[in-house]
């Protein structure tokens, strides 16, 4: 029995999501022994690893280590599969449009406008 319910879900847990949650974990373990132990050093270093955590995990997005939006077939749900549309970028993802890989959306042709006819 799954802790969601009997039924399987895609918990999008991928390589660069780990990576990004483990740095940014290390990070603030930093900040918090710099608390306790009051050291200024010791607080620029663990803000400094944080600031590492999103450009680490957008890299290995990119680079097909994470995920896309919504959820994914089975046979993709395992954490070490690699994403391999990710070159292509995916659709609605903020960190594809800045890395220049959106995948243009189909053009829609607007309708022409209907013309009334009038009843003499």
């Amino acid at each position: 029995m799954f802790i969601h319910g009997d039924d399987d879900h895609d918990l999008g847990h991928t390589v660069a999501g780990w990576s990004g949650a483990g740095i940014a974990a290390l990070g603030s373990g930093l900040c918090g022994l710099a608390m306790v132990t009051g050291s200024g050093l010791l607080a620029l270093a663990g803000a400094a690893v944080l600031a590492l955590a999103l450009p680490a995990t957008w890299a290995l997005h990119l680079a097909g280590w994470g995920k896309p939006s919504g959820p994914r077939p089975v046979a993709q749900w395992d954490w070490r599969v690699r994403d391999v549309a990710a070159r292509d970028g995916h659709s609605d993802c903020l960190g594809c449009r800045l890395a220049g890989r959106q995948t243009p959306r189909p053009h829609v042709a607007e309708r022409p406008a209907e013309t009334a006819v009038a009843d003499a």
